[in-house]
């Protein structure tokens, strides 16, 4: 018999929880692990409403204590939310409204192997996300370097002591548009924290 595909399954409420784990349990090639197993699982399956800096932190945590690939469930999906999701070792985004006992188990075998399951409409704009940051790093130095109006706007309020959702609200953004703005211009610019793009701006005197 082919070994099984463990799986932790985690979700905001307990029935979305006992939803899941009926699905997955009923499929013969996967076997659902205790949550305190979770070290021991080839894929985590995680159902929350929506990928919130909360949800984005666990992910990460995740991700840095168990390096397995994540199906996440979502009641609501941004565009931007791939781009996160990416980051974070997630390889099959669905939304609740699809997420059928097949599609969950369907992303949950293709995550064991290696593979994944994004909405498509939202390939496209991780395609676009790569796609730059590939002009980024192929470009002059001087170049990288620049900031543009956003980015020095977002640092500008960073600077005065605003929080991400203060920042937002001020510049009518969302705010993980402003997550992704300042994701940018750390990895563009190999910068370390806030204190440090600030410091960086405030060096080039745009701010």
């Amino acid at each position: 018999m082919e070994k099984r595909i463990r799986v932790v399954v985690q979700a905001a409420d307990q029935l979305s929880a006992a939803g899941l784990v009926g699905f997955l349990e009923a499929r013969p090639e996967i076997v659902v692990l205790d949550a305190d197993r979770r070290d021991e699982a080839d894929v985590a399956v995680l159902a929350v409403g929506r990928l919130d800096e909360e949800v984005e932190a666990g992910l990460r945590r995740l991700a840095a204590r168990a390096p397995v690939p994540v199906v996440l469930v979502l009641d609501e999906i941004e565009e931007t939310d791939v781009l996160t999701a990416a980051e974070c070792r997630v390889v099959a985004l669905l939304p609740r409204s699809g997420a059928t006992g097949e599609r969950v188990a369907r992303g949950v075998l293709a995550a064991a192997s290696g593979g994944g399951v994004m909405p498509p409409g939202m390939v496209a704009d991780l395609l676009d996300h790569v796609r730059r940051l590939r002009r980024q790093l192929t470009a002059p130095a001087s170049e990288r370097g620049r900031l543009t109006t956003r980015e020095v706007e977002v640092l500008r309020l960073m600077a005065d002591g605003l929080d991400t959702a203060e920042i937002a609200t001020t510049l009518s953004y969302s705010e993980r548009t402003i997550k992704n703005v300042f994701y940018g211009i750390t990895s563009r610019l190999n910068l370390r924290n806030r204190p440090h793009a600030v410091a960086y701006a405030l060096r080039r005197g745009v701010i």
